[in-house]
């Protein structure tokens, strides 16, 4: 088989958010999509093994942050390579505390969107959380950065707990 050809699927790059017990998390995510519009519905596919997804769980609310193409790699690095719980990857960002708790990411942002957890599902190394929107934000009118700019033109790697990463390949 050849799993190169799920690169061709479109996907965009975003941040996901949440906090639990006075800790925040965030990483980044390329499986975000709405579901529904009646209500509004969104969904967020997170790896069992973040702390993002601990966090999601546990205060059944997630935020999701629709990055720039102009995003740079190092704050992309910031949210995808190292984990909540060993770096505090809010530091010295800009970002805003949404309805929900959950810090929404401001910086590099072309919106921002909240959620209330109404439905897990298991997907085996991840959980498809999908959440009723509470909130919704246009921070700035730019072109959006995609998985394919973030391969393609900023060279970025596709990390282990990635939804997308296929072992040695």
């Amino acid at each position: 088989m050849d799993v190169t050809a799920f690169y061709k699927i479109s996907y965009g790059l975003y941040i996901v958010t949440s906090a639990s017990d006075g800790r925040k998390a965030g990483q980044i995510a390329n499986t975000v999509f709405q579901v529904t519009s009646e209500p509004i519905q969104i969904a967020a596919c997170l790896n069992k093994e973040n702390d993002t997804h601990k966090a999601v769980k546990e205060s059944g609310a997630f935020g999701v942050t629709i990055l720039e193409l102009e995003t740079p790699m190092e704050f992309i690095g910031r949210f995808g390579f190292r984990k909540s719980s060993e770096f505090d990857k809010f530091e010295g960002i800009e970002y805003k505390t949404g309805k929900t708790g959950v810090p929404l990411i401001t910086e590099h942002a072309v919106a921002v969107i909240e959620a209330k957890v109404v439905k897990e599902c298991d997907v085996g190394t991840h959980t498809l959380f999908i959440g009723e929107v509470v909130d919704a934000e246009v921070i700035k009118d730019t072109e959006v950065l995609t998985y394919a700019d973030y391969h393609l033109i900023k060279k970025g790697k596709t990390p282990r707990t990635a939804t997308v990463y296929f072992e040695n390949k």
